[in-house]
């Protein structure tokens, strides 16, 4: 029951609307079907049949809190109520005048608002009057145009002399305003405002009928085009039909069409290509652009914008045939296998960048042959090395004559999917000229945030790289940009110890020599004495290429025996392998095979893997001058100085003279004086041999070392570890004297190496030179001499004035 207060403030039932508006004074046929909405209706028709309606703020929303709806409404009163079959009822209103929500005093069964109504001020100024007949003008323009509206709401709003009613009457009348729109008209009180607003609303939706008259007048001068020329090449088909003839250049164009259907192709590529084809069709068939089009459509249909090749799931299998490629290399198979397991479980990841570094012939290059075929995918090589265009990565612009596109791209088309593994090999033998710096192309293209996009001049639209496994491959990382070597996952790959080189070759290389030189198994028979010989003394490297190479030659051999018939059975051991392989090209066992003073083994990285290095140093009378030769680079030389000043400040505890340096010069030569040479590992080596010819204590042969060192005598930490204790395994060395600080990476050395070796680990100078140097020898005693043989004076001839007699 509906309870008066105040005049003008009522307590009545709320009826939240979705997506209408109620204007006061007209007669509006609604809907109701929300149970807390017909509970409203109720108690209203028990009432004085008057209620609230007012908009909810989302018309998604089926039960709205108070906050989601507005607060100004309309007071209506019920006229008339139909119940319909399916329990919702049929009811009009009428809207009596505009009010404000004061506070919702209950929310169950229904909303019960306490309302304050808002009486309609008529203002008949000036202004009023002339926005009055520019908003019924403005009406009239609109209803021409849209032909929305019905004819007799213009001929109602002629009777209409109030202009609130005239702004509301044309709002309701207006079904393309939005409800937000008309919500704005309801909530202005001001009639001046309210004008306003609708004039604002009634020119732009004139604005937008114009437009759309002229979007609609072009589409349809288009599609009358479009229609025309259909009917002109339907009449050029038919005629040609009749004579027997043939349009190559539309069937060509028609076969693109398809094509370019076929590929399911990005809207804006599939947009380009058909445009390209349009081209194509208009161009005389001999015409240079018309070729230019051509070969750009073959690339455009040739690539595999939506093929993939589905990956193999199975981890043991592809452990399997990591293991049986490859012996060893267990961090990049761990690193596959680990990538494979989160496919699995994601089901979509993005393809690693990885870059396997390492020196020549450990297996970088198959090793990524290998993943191809462990994952199911296609397989991708391009090489880098002495690339120096930018366009070798990203093609060539069309304008220029025989443009193609770059290597990426090629290697996709060549592999025929959007997932392969795709190889960059020697990727840090690039360089950069005049031409561009083909690095810096490689950014996208190994960026996982970028390469989803990858943009090739050539092609000049996007294409997706984020499925592809990149692998890239080096020797070294140092000649590799920073921003690319950052973009990739880096795992070094160091070289194979003896006993690895014997299973590589026993269970690879030798049945691969034996293939491609037509033997049997039978006819060759290599003992495993002979291959760790022809490991030592006819091969000296980090990988297997050489050892590869000899066994080839090997096989050379036994096959010429064979061939000539002096042979069936060819056994080949440590004993005869000088027969087939000439002598031996490397000494076997010590770096050195004596104690010498001023000698000193070092132990150094090189692009090929570890290898050691004997430091040579000498003394002669002088000025104090430090002589340093082989080819050192600036680093080395600077950390021989740093030795040299340790030695100068260290006299005393050494036993030499204060003022040696002023009387002698000192001169420091690393041998193979060809070969660059560069790092400040070399620093107590240098020190060790200059102190050892110094004092004449000889330095032990059977030591090797590595270490950088400071003024004060401190041995600080260096790289390559792993890489330098197998060379000094190699070379027979028994003690290796490393920094304190590295002993933490012996763990990458094999376990088998470990054993068979001294390690000692320093942190100053005095340790090394305790552990490197021997006592001088003691020089051997004159033995006693026997006292001179008188000589006897010769006698004189008397003269007898002629000859004696």
């Amino acid at each position: 029951m509906a309870k008066e207060r105040r005049g003008t403030v009522a307590e009545l039932p709320l009826l939240p609307l979705r997506g209408q508006v109620v204007f006061p004074e007209l007669i509006v046929p609604l809907q109701v079907g929300r149970e807390k909405s017909l509970k409203a209706l109720n108690t209203a028709i028990a009432g004085d049949r008057r209620m609230v309606l007012a908009m909810q703020k989302e018309t998604t929303a089926d039960n709205p809190g108070p906050d989601e709806i507005y607060a100004i409404g309309t007071l209506v009163e019920i006229k008339q109520v139909v119940k319909v079959p399916d329990g919702t009822m049929k009811v009009v209103f009428r809207g009596l005048s505009r009010c404000r929500i004061l506070r919702y005093t209950a929310e169950e069964p229904h909303f019960q608002v306490e309302v304050e109504e808002l009486p309609e001020v008529e203002e008949r100024t000036t202004e009023v009057e002339a926005l009055m007949r520019a908003v019924v003008s403005q009406f009239e323009d609109w209803v021409k145009r849209s032909k929305k509206a019905p004819p007799e709401a213009l001929a109602t709003l002629v009777t209409i002399d109030r202009p609130g009613r005239l702004a509301d009457t044309i709002a309701a009348n207006m079904p393309g305003l939005r409800v937000e729109d008309k919500q704005a008209v309801l909530e202005a009180v001001s009639v001046a405002e309210r004008l306003t607003r609708v004039s604002e609303l009634l020119a732009r939706e004139i604005e937008l009928l114009d437009i759309e008259s002229r979007i609609q007048s072009r589409v349809r001068k288009q599609m009358e085009r479009t229609q025309k020329e259909y009917y002109l090449r339907e009449q050029l088909k038919a005629i040609q039909k009749e004579l027997g003839e043939r349009d190559d250049r539309a069937t060509e164009a028609e076969e693109f069409r398809k094509k370019i259907e076929a590929l399911g192709l990005p809207p804006e590529i599939h947009e380009k290509a058909m445009r390209e084809v349009d081209r194509l069709e208009k161009m005389p068939p001999m015409a240079a652009e018309a070729v230019v089009v051509r070969n750009y459509l073959e690339w455009i249909t040739s690539l595999p914008w939506n093929v993939e090749t589905e990956d193999q799931m199975d981890l043991d299998r592809a452990q399997a045939i990591l293991d049986e490629d490859h012996y060893g290399l267990e961090k990049v198979k761990e690193r596959i296998l680990e990538y494979l397991a989160i496919l699995k479980l994601k089901g979509k990841v993005r393809g690693p960048i990885l870059c396997l570094v390492g020196p020549p012939g450990v297996g970088k290059t198959s090793l990524a042959r290998s993943v191809a075929r462990a994952l199911g995918r296609k397989f991708v090589r391009i090489s880098l090395g002495g690339v120096r265009d930018e366009a070798e990565i990203r093609g060539h612009r069309r304008t220029y004559v025989g443009a193609l596109p770059g290597r990426i791209i090629q290697g996709m088309r060549n592999a025929g999917s959007k997932n392969p593994v795709f190889l960059l090999d020697e990727i840090d033998k690039m360089s950069s000229d005049f031409r561009g710096d083909p690095a810096a192309a490689l950014l996208e293209v190994l960026d996982p945030e970028q390469n989803h996009a990858f943009s090739d001049h050539y092609i000049e639209v996007p294409f997706d790289l984020s499925n592809v496994m990149f692998i890239t491959t080096a020797n070294v990382v140092w000649n590799i940009p920073r921003p690319l070597l950052d973009r990739m996952e880096v795992i070094h790959i160091s070289g194979y110890t003896e006993d690895e080189k014997v299973e590589i070759a026993r269970r690879h290389l030798l049945p691969k020599q034996r293939q491609e030189h037509g033997l049997q198994p039978h006819h060759i028979e290599v003992s495993e004495n002979a291959l760790r010989r022809i490991i030592r003394e006819y091969t000296r490297e980090a990988g297997v290429r050489n050892l590869e190479r000899k066994l080839a030659e090997l096989c050379r051999k036994v096959a010429r025996r064979i061939v000539q018939g002096r042979e069936e059975r060819v056994r080949i051991t440590a004993q005869n392998l000088h027969t087939f392989l000439g002598a031996p090209r490397y000494r076997w066992g010590q770096a050195e095979e004596k104690d010498q003073v001023g000698v000193a083994t070092g132990l150094v990285y090189t692009e090929v893997g570890g290898d050691v290095m004997p430091i040579e140093v000498t003394v002669m009378k002088g000025k104090g001058n430090l002589l340093l030769t082989g080819k050192l680079g600036e680093v080395m030389r600077e950390s021989a100085h740093a030795g040299f000043s340790y030695i100068r400040s260290r006299v005393r505890e050494l036993g030499l003279d204060e003022e040696f340096h002023t009387k002698v010069d000192v001169h420091i030569h690393v041998p193979e004086g060809a070969v660059p040479k560069e790092g400040p590992s070399a620093g107590i080596t240098m020190a060790t041999a200059v102190v050892s010819a110094l004092t004449g204590r000889p330095v032990r042969h059977d030591v090797a070392m590595t270490g950088e060192i400071t003024l004060r005598g401190r041995v600080l930490p260096i790289g390559g570890v792993k890489e330098k204790v197998l060379a000094a395994h190699r070379a027979r060395i028994s003690t290796v004297i490393l920094p304190k600080e590295n002993e933490k990476d012996l763990e990458e050395v094999p376990p088998q190496v470990r054993r068979r070796l001294n390690f000692v680990f320093v942190d100053h100078m005095d340790q090394v030179l305790e552990v490197a140097l021997l006592e001088k020898p003691q020089e051997p005693e004159l033995a006693a001499l026997p006292p001179p043989v008188p000589t006897p004076e010769p006698q004189m001839p008397q003269e007898h004035g002629g000859l004696p007699t």
